[in-house]
């Protein structure tokens, strides 16, 4: 099983943990600015997430596992990437990024 984990720059991030995998990552950039930060992982086993808001004061939040849509193969996972990032004719695109 796989899942789409976001992290948006200045807001929040959400952190990977034990059972989690990360396979690929991208950068999602809006009109020549990078808007957020998609990772694909591979869901090992049921675990928590470490959600981190950025802004002061930093908040830390410990998600469930089970509340995340989950994608039966990499390709559904990237399917749907590039259904969510899709909007008509807008600039915008997904660039691959490295893993941290």
């Amino acid at each position: 099983m796989y899942v789409i984990l976001t992290s948006k720059p200045g807001q929040f991030r959400t952190e990977t943990s034990e059972g989690l995998r990360p396979v690929e990552a991208y950068d999602y950039v809006f009109c020549g600015r990078k808007r957020a930060r998609f990772v694909i992982a591979e869901l090992e086993q049921e675990t928590r997430l470490r959600i981190v808001d950025e802004a002061p004061p930093e908040v830390v939040n410990l998600v469930p596992s089970k509340f995340l849509q989950r994608y039966d193969s990499l390709d559904d996972a990237r399917q749907e990437l590039r259904h969510l990032v899709s909007f008509g004719s807008m600039p915008m695109a997904l660039e691959p990024a490295p893993l941290a």
